[in-house]
């Protein structure tokens, strides 16, 4: 047996590491928990800038996502008028067309009417 494996066999013979190892997801997240615990009680500074990095991340992302949020808004709202405008330019030209052919047939029908009647 080498060093190492003579440590870990007398490791898993104290019953108070056993009683420590608790099995499961449940031991396995406590025991992840105390083990960060330790590390930022033990460097608080480092934490410190984790917390002021990745906080400054979190609201300039949050700023532009926002902000995109709020172009795309308006861009919709501008498509929309548009549309309506092109319905609306659609619809009038349509109707100036429509008048327009009604007025050429007008103008056609009593000169068709006079041709028949000569």
């Amino acid at each position: 047996m080498t060093s190492k494996q003579s440590e870990i066999h007398k490791d898993s013979n104290n019953p108070t590491e056993q009683s420590s190892v608790t099995v499961g997801w449940t031991g396995r997240i406590s025991e992840q928990f105390q083990k960060i615990k330790e590390h930022a009680e033990t460097y608080p500074y480092v934490w410190a800038s984790y917390a002021v990095v990745y906080g400054t991340l979190g609201f300039w992302l949050t700023y532009r996502w926002r902000k995109l949020r709020k172009t795309e808004d308006n861009v919709r709202v501008l498509q929309e008028r548009l549309r309506k405008l092109v319905e609306a330019e659609e619809s009038s030209a349509s109707a100036t067309t429509t008048s327009a052919e009604q007025a050429v047939n007008s103008n056609e029908s009593p000169s068709s009417s006079e041709k028949s009647t000569k």
